[in-house]
């Protein structure tokens, strides 16, 4: 393959500077552009989420790049839930049965740094920021930018053009709207949104809080939820219906009205919040949508990935490692076919059918298991029935590290079952436990060999 061709990448966020740090330490010549200023010298983050869930997926495809030693400087663990019952008190809900598995929080803009950071260092790479791309004329295989610097529109040739720029992609725009290919596109917004607030540190810079937890305040429509920064802070998000409830956005309009919400319904947290009506007068209410499409590339030349293919509402903590993820993915591939007898348009043609053939299920597993999370974190996490549950399952963990897995830990904790499989077992698992309980088969008096033939007996029917 000829590695001197342009790779041109469009959006320099968490997946675009991933492929870009990857396919330049394999020889390629990256053009990567950013429609954003440069993070590493300007906040961009007001308002929007700047900490992450970052896990096994994801911390595969970061050693793949060899850069994990700086990454695990900047996570927090967490270990598990920490669920706020209305009366103020807790109780915590472990991730896994296994002592080893966490989840970490990691400060979106500081992953960002790292990654550009170290494609900085390599020749053949340049990032150019505050270019936004317009369109992407597919047939010429070339991007049109605007230059906020210097007001002036550039037009980009390549041989490869990625878009990896995000849920708004100009790439997919082009894609949908010149009409090369039949291309299908869907969005699908929930009916709530989200706000980001915050705890600050404590006097000494340490935590007002447990640190090494996700604070969920789980109220059925609603919910409030927390994750640690290394400085001491949390950041903290509040997903709300838009408008018909009486508790939204739009009825919220009065900083009497925020207070007494917070009081009635968070009152722990709005103990540690003394900004709330600033941070909720000030900060923005974000959407939170679903994105699916086919095909993910044109002709061998262009390909949509990370969220430009498919963004997933936050709820799962996937949408980082999946995006990851699928650079782990298009390298099986690049490391398959780069050095077949092939001109560069048939391998790169390879590349892409083989990629979306596997990645498209999975991708939309992912979204689809996002959404039905959210209605476990804000509706079910503290219904009895889903502790019995979920500590019926860590029981089966810790007895059955190498044969028993949660819905949650085939997802998250299992970076080699594809997440189309996860949701498969998954939910029939879900299934067979709930039902299970409900027709008091088992119960935590059951011994755990029983208990773990009963569910996977059970599971077995549901998905045949």
């Amino acid at each position: 393959m000829d590695k001197k061709q342009k790779i041109l990448i469009i959006g320099a966020g968490l997946s675009g500077s991933l492929l870009a740090l990857r396919l330049a330490k394999k020889g390629y010549l990256i053009d990567l552009r950013e429609s954003r200023k440069d993070l590493r010298i300007t906040n961009i983050s007001a308002g929007k989420s700047i900490n992450l869930a970052f896990s096994d997926r994801g911390i595969k495809a970061l050693a793949l790049a060899g850069i994990m030693d700086q990454v695990m400087k900047i996570c927090i663990p967490m270990k598990g839930r920490l669920i706020h019952n209305l009366d103020s008190s807790v109780f915590f809900s472990p991730y896994s049965g296994r002592g080893d598995k966490h989840i970490n929080s990691i400060s979106r803009g500081d992953l960002n740094a790292i990654l550009m950071n170290e494609a900085e260092k390599l020749p053949n790479l340049t990032i150019t920021f505050e270019s936004e791309c317009k369109k992407v004329n597919l047939k010429k295989n070339t991007a049109h930018f605007y230059n906020a610097k210097t007001e002036i529109t550039e037009k980009v040739k390549a041989a490869i053009i990625f878009g990896a720029d995000g849920a708004g992609s100009a790439l997919r725009k082009s894609m949908f709207l010149q009409r090369e290919i039949l291309f299908s596109f869907s969005q699908q917004w929930l009916k709530h949104g989200y706000k980001e607030l915050s705890f600050p540190a404590a006097n000494n810079g340490g935590f007002l809080t447990e640190k090494n937890a996700l604070h969920i305040w789980p109220r059925g429509t609603y919910m409030l939820i927390a994750l640690p920064n290394i400085d001491g802070t949390f950041t903290v998000t509040l997903f709300l219906p838009h408008s018909d409830a009486k508790y939204s956005f739009e009825t919220l309009n009065t900083s009497d009205k925020v207070l007494q919400f917070f009081k009635e319904q968070f009152p722990d947290a709005l103990e540690i919040m003394p900004n709330l009506v600033e941070e909720f007068n000030t900060n923005p209410v974000g959407a939170l949508g679903t994105i699916k499409c086919s095909p993910y590339s044109y002709k061998g030349k262009t390909l949509l990935i990370g969220d430009a293919a498919h963004a997933v509402v936050p709820f799962y903590g996937q949408g980082m490692n999946a995006s990851f993820e699928d650079v782990t993915v298009l390298f099986k591939y690049i490391d398959k076919y780069e050095n077949k007898a092939l001109n560069n348009a048939e391998i790169w043609s390879k590349i892409f059918y083989e990629y979306e053939k596997e990645r498209k299920k999975d991708a939309d597993a992912i979204g689809d298991l996002a959404v039905e999370n959210y209605f476990e974190m804000r509706d079910h996490v503290a219904n009895d029935l889903f502790k019995k549950k979920r500590a019926l399952e860590m029981k089966l963990e810790d007895a059955y590290p190498d044969r028993y897995f949660s819905k949650y830990s085939r997802v998250t904790f299992n970076d080699s079952m594809p997440y189309s499989v996860a949701k498969k077992i998954g939910n029939a698992q879900d299934k067979a436990f709930l039902n299970l309980i409900e027709d008091d088969v088992i119960n935590e008096n059951t011994s755990v060999k029983e208990l773990f033939d009963k569910v996977k007996q059970k599971t077995d029917e549901i998905i045949a």
